[in-house]
């Protein structure tokens, strides 16, 4: 064998040994889901066991780790698996809440390693389709001149993401959230019945659940809270923005890791992200899990996080969730 035919062969032998993106201490990827089976956490590592089933030499596995709606997964990687490289743990739009308001304790954001999304759903300003309201424009004029004279319901207590949706409109009319009319549902279920059945004049969803009402003609979606207009259902539907109101709301579902994973480590996660975005699996996986498309990774979400977290604790101490 000749030298040159030598070392081709032993460059292919060499290249056919190592993952997409190898690295010394990610060789048992694993996703901690922070609640039990089924719900959106599962779902979250689900689009990461599938999405991301390229880019490793091992098969990634999720495992279940309930208690405080991620308090308890989100306190044991601030303590005894801050360094594990191997496990990326679930996180949500909801997560950024609790940790803005103390439920995981004194641990902040800056206590971990933001890595990548797994999708997003944005919130949604709904009404019943015969409703009086039939631009935003409306609405927020009758918030400006009195929150209480709007009945707004969602599924969710004062301080959970769906009462911060409704907040934000308020807060950008230049009123105080805790002014307003709000009645709280155990479940988005139960606030689109109140809907329809005139309980409430308002309701702040998620656009994911309203695409099989806006076929059936019974609700009208007068503003998604996303940065830009959505595509496919809703590519009418304007956003806030567009009809000149600063709200924005994105569900995000991402992972985070221990703050001391090693830097090369840490970017062998991220640059696994960013090549499983490029892909049509990756697309996929987000649709058949109901996901929109959010693909953040690195720097990019954490300056995400870092913009959510400040408008969170804004709002969240306005609202006496924070006591200053």
């Amino acid at each position: 064998m000749t030298l040159n035919r030598f070392c081709a062969a032993a460059l292919m032998a060499a290249s056919l040994t190592l993952p997409t993106f190898a690295a010394a201490e990610v060789d048992s990827p694993e996703c901690v889901a922070p609640a039990q089976p089924g719900g959106g956490f599962d779902l979250t590592c689900r689009v990461a066991q599938t999405g991301l089933a390229a880019q490793f030499g091992a098969p990634m596995q999720v495992t279940f780790m309930p208690g405080g709606i991620g308090a308890v997964a989100f306190n044991l990687f601030n303590t005894t698996r801050t360094d594990d490289a191997n496990a990326i743990v679930a996180f949500s739009t909801g997560s950024l809440l609790n940790i803005a308001t103390g439920k995981y304790g004194a641990f902040t954001e800056n206590d971990v390693r933001f890595v990548g999304t797994a999708g997003a759903d944005f919130g949604a300003v709904v009404v019943k389709a015969d409703s009086k309201y039939t631009s935003l424009e409306q609405l927020m004029a009758d918030l400006a001149a009195d929150p209480s004279s709007v009945v707004v319901g969602a599924g969710g207590s004062v301080g959970s993401q769906d009462w911060m949706k409704a907040a934000l409109l308020v807060r950008e009319t230049g009123a105080s959230p805790m002014k307003m009319r709000y009645v709280a549902f155990d479940g988005g279920g139960d606030a689109i019945a109140a809907l329809l059945g005139g309980s409430i004049e308002v309701y702040t969803g998620d656009v994911g659940e309203m695409a099989s009402h806006m076929e059936a003609g019974d609700m009208r979606v007068l503003a998604v809270m996303a940065d830009e207009r959505l595509g496919g259902a809703f590519a009418e539907v304007p956003t806030a923005k567009e009809q000149g109101f600063d709200v924005e709301w994105t569900i995000m579902r991402g992972f985070y890791m221990g703050k001391d994973v090693s830097d090369a480590d840490y970017q062998t996660w991220v640059d696994a992200f960013k090549a499983a975005y490029a892909t049509p699996e990756w697309e996929q996986v987000q649709t058949e899990k109901g996901l929109l498309p959010l693909n953040l990774a690195g720097d990019e979400l954490k300056a995400r996080v870092d913009a959510n977290m400040a408008t969170l604790r804004e709002i969240a101490t306005e609202a006496g969730l924070i006591q200053k």
